[in-house]
Formats: C-alpha cells, sequence, structure tokens
C-alpha cells in the first residue's frame, strides 16, 4: 500500500451539514475499497486565482491517505461524477 495526498475542492454553495456528509462519503469509499485514512484536514473556505466554472472560491479538504491504488481511482472517478466537487488532485506522498 503506498501513501498518497489527495486535495479537492467543494462548491461553496454547499452547506455545512451537506459538506460533512460529502467528506465523510469519500473517506467511507477509501476504507470500503481497503485503504484508511490517516488524517482529513478542513482547510477552509479559500479564494481560487483564478475563477473556475463561475465560481470564485471553495472549501479545500485535503486527506492523507494510505492506500491501493484502485481504492484511489475508484474515489477520483465518484469525485468527478459529484457536482459538489470543482476539483481534485491526488499526489503520491513520498515522506
Amino acid at each position: 500500500m503506498r501513501k498518497y495526498e489527495l486535495l479537492y475542492i467543494i462548491r461553496p454553495s454547499v452547506d455545512e451539514e451537506a459538506k460533512k456528509a460529502l467528506i465523510e462519503r469519500f473517506n467511507n469509499v477509501i476504507t470500503e475499497n481497503g485503504g484508511t485514512v490517516e488524517k482529513t484536514t478542513d482547510m477552509g473556505k479559500r479564494r481560487f486565482a483564478y475563477e473556475i466554472n463561475k465560481m470564485r472560491e471553495g472549501h479545500y479538504v485535503l486527506l492523507n491517505i494510505v492506500a491501493e491504488p484502485k481504492a484511489i481511482l475508484e474515489t477520483e472517478r465518484l469525485m468527478k461524477i459529484s457536482d459538489d466537487v470543482v476539483r481534485q488532485m491526488t499526489t503520491k506522498d513520498e515522506r
């Protein structure tokens, strides 16, 4: 299993309860596929450097994950389908 960092941005119009549910949903996808979420960091609402889909800001969430690549692929697939996720990026944690 490898370590990954997964950063994703949630639409700013999503309310607090829906945001927590979305974070929990993606954490569950990782654990259901054999991975573990070591740390979830809600970085709060931040302003974008440029406009994305007519939005100027979003809620940033950072996950530190230990998982197989299939868990990451499934999570990314679901994030791409979700209308509430503006952007997502996964990187290998080499530390």
